[in-house]
């Protein structure tokens, strides 16, 4: 009996471990491995608008996540990156793995996690999009604020 317990034991922990040091949980990873922008995810507005901020622009140079977002949204609408402005891009913390985007029933690792916020606009709604240190951006239809930002 104190060896069934035992072996038990060891296996829920063993279970909860590799969870939290697994994979990457999210659902929707590109199925391919060298462009991580494709989501199954549909665009959908986010909440309210942005507070004010920099003014929008074009897809600011030098900015991989801002210019990877632009053409996701671009080719989910089925419209030109032209059409597509981006409102702001910040380097952020995200509370945990889940980058400010949780998905019911997936666990995520509970640490803060650094990564990138851009917001786009586009025939009048606004977009959010997510990226982590392991995740390039992917849309978020329902998203939570990060803890702190550099804007």
């Amino acid at each position: 009996m104190r060896a069934t317990s035992s072996r038990t034991l060891a296996l829920l922990v063993l279970t909860l471990a590799l969870t939290a040091c697994g994979a990457d949980p999210t659902p929707d990873r590109s199925p391919d491995p060298e462009d991580p922008t494709v989501t199954t995810e549909q665009p959908t507005p986010s909440g309210p608008a942005p507070a004010p901020g920099p003014s929008p622009t074009a897809v600011p140079s030098g900015d991989p996540d801002a210019e990877a977002a632009v053409r996701d949204l671009a080719g989910r609408l089925g419209i030109s990156a032209d059409d597509v402005t981006v409102v702001r891009s910040a380097a952020v913390t995200w509370r945990d793995g889940a980058l400010g985007c949780p998905q019911r029933g997936m666990a995520y690792t509970q640490a803060l996690t650094p990564g990138r916020l851009v917001e786009l606009e586009a025939g009048g709604r606004t977009y959010r999009y997510h990226s982590g240190p392991r995740r390039g951006p992917f849309l978020c239809e329902r998203p939570q604020a990060p803890l702190e930002t550099d804007a």
